[in-house]
């Protein structure tokens, strides 16, 4: 069982940074695949960022590629997902999720899911 918990949301205006943690309860952090995902009001979950256990691979949508990063600390036991030049449209409720072998963009793949943070992005 994996335990996971975002921190790092908040309110930002248009162009503006924040960068969001998820902070995993498990003593094997570097075997699971990380992911960001998003859920906007009245949107399904999507896929935002993926990282593999080592950190040597990542994924992104296109809508945030070259604004967001992704990496992770795993002597920590942490994620990061650092966002950049925000948009309104990034507003969403941010999750963080974790699953052992390959990484995958599906939420339906992922095992664990933190509650979540919110996000948003006031124009």
């Amino acid at each position: 069982q994996v335990t996971l918990v975002e921190s790092g949301g908040g309110l930002v205006q248009t162009g503006g940074s924040l960068r969001l943690s998820c902070l995993a309860s498990t003593r094997t952090f570097s075997r699971y695949c990380m992911g960001w995902f998003r859920q906007a009001l009245g949107k399904e979950r999507e896929f935002v960022a993926a990282i593999s256990g080592s950190g040597g691979s990542t994924y992104y949508a296109d809508s945030v590629k070259g604004r967001f990063t992704i990496s992770r600390d795993n002597a920590k036991n942490t994620m990061y997902l650092q966002m950049n030049s925000l948009k309104p449209e990034d507003t969403a409720v941010y999750y963080c999720a974790a699953r052992l072998s390959y990484v995958r963009v599906s939420p339906s793949d992922y095992n664990y899911w933190g509650q979540g943070t919110q996000v948003t992005v006031s124009s």
